[in-house]
């Protein structure tokens, strides 16, 4: 097994960009938020990159998969934190938008990953 394989997934790079747009629209948020929202943000979008590298080295199947849970739930965190950032109006609604388009892929993806070791089970 490689060591860091997870860097090829392209769930992990896809999750990369999760964090960096994350950090991107983190700048718009007010300053009473930075320990706030934008540390559950930073904390969740980070979770995701994490918890698939960690996953992908699990020797089960089972730990890879509840790993790629995980990650998921971290995405959907990310996910309800922007729409709740929006309607406080600290991004746009385009921001949101286009975050919405990126993790619906990565959502998209990470299923596909966690299908993909539920068939070598």
């Amino acid at each position: 097994m490689e060591v860091f394989g997870y860097r090829k997934l392209i769930a992990y790079q896809k999750a990369k960009e999760v964090v960096k747009r994350t950090y991107t629209l983190l700048k718009k948020f007010p300053s009473e938020e930075r320990y706030a929202m934008c540390d559950q943000l930073r904390r969740s979008s980070v979770s995701i990159t994490s918890n698939i590298a960690e996953g992908v080295n699990r020797y089960s199947v089972k730990d890879k998969v509840h790993f790629i849970e995980i990650a998921y739930g971290s995405l959907m965190e990310v996910s309800s934190q922007f729409e709740i950032a929006e309607e406080l109006g600290y991004i746009t609604a385009d921001d949101r938008l286009n975050m919405d388009t990126l993790i619906e892929d990565e959502a998209r993806i990470l299923s596909g990953l966690q299908n993909s070791y539920k068939q070598t089970d």
